[in-house]
């Protein structure tokens, strides 16, 4: 009988042990917001910094100064953290952000001059851009196509190559002084902008797009004695 109750009592005691053995906690996911915007300014026109901590991925999301921001050369960053010269002022985003996946090209036909839709998946308008008209028949967006909630359309003849998918949002314009001083040609960096418009033209002599002032593949260039702002985006 005494064997028996030291048995009895050496299990529960076993038992009670085992329950009060903690459950291991579970490390709960961290919560990581958007990246900081920050707002940094040479408001006295000389170089200034900006504290961006550890970070050194830095992008220019608007410019709120006339004068230019151009990375590299009004606004950068360094050891010393962000920083920004001769009066540029602008609202920086400042973290890595992974890049979208790489856009799927579809061919949508009018073959027949009706309407015809083609399979897009969940995207819709802001996720479609025409890569190349195939067709004689003009493809105008909103006119001979679009998407609507049958996904991409085409009609009245209207065949091309589509891109669907997720864009980076384009770069923010900036303006830029740009001058033929010496009466050569000289060119100025836009980044990655490929739409510039002259928006004042500074100097006594022309500035005449195609002639004295363009755009090639080292940027935006002026010749023989233009100087004027422009606006590139």
């Amino acid at each position: 009988m005494k064997r028996r109750t030291k048995l009895l009592l050496t299990a529960t005691l076993l038992i009670a042990g085992a329950c009060a053995v903690p459950t291991p906690a579970i490390a709960q996911p961290g919560y990581s917001g958007p990246p900081p915007r920050i707002t940094c300014s040479s408001d006295d026109g000389r170089r200034n910094w900006c504290d961006i901590g550890p970070s050194r991925d830095v992008r220019l999301v608007r410019q709120i100064s006339d004068s230019p921001c151009i990375q590299d050369d009004t606004w950068g960053v360094d050891r010393r953290g962000l920083w920004v010269d001769r009066g540029c002022r602008a609202e920086f985003f400042i973290g890595r952000r992974e890049p979208p996946p790489p856009p799927i090209t579809v061919t949508c036909s009018s073959n027949d001059g009706h309407r015809n839709w083609c399979d897009i998946g969940p995207s819709r308008d802001r996720d479609v851009r025409m890569a190349r008209q195939i067709s004689g028949s003009p493809c105008i967006q909103g006119d001979t196509w679009g998407v609507d909630q049958r996904g991409l359309w085409v009609d009245r003849g209207c065949r091309a190559d589509f891109l669907v998918g997720r864009f980076e949002p384009p770069p923010p314009p900036v303006t830029v002084t740009c001058s033929s001083n010496d009466g050569g040609r000289n060119w100025c960096d836009i980044g990655p902008r490929g739409v510039v418009r002259l928006i004042r033209q500074i100097s006594g002599s022309p500035c005449v797009r195609g002639q004295t002032w363009d755009i090639d593949n080292r940027g935006l260039w002026v010749d023989r004695g233009c100087r004027a702002d422009f606006e590139a985006r």
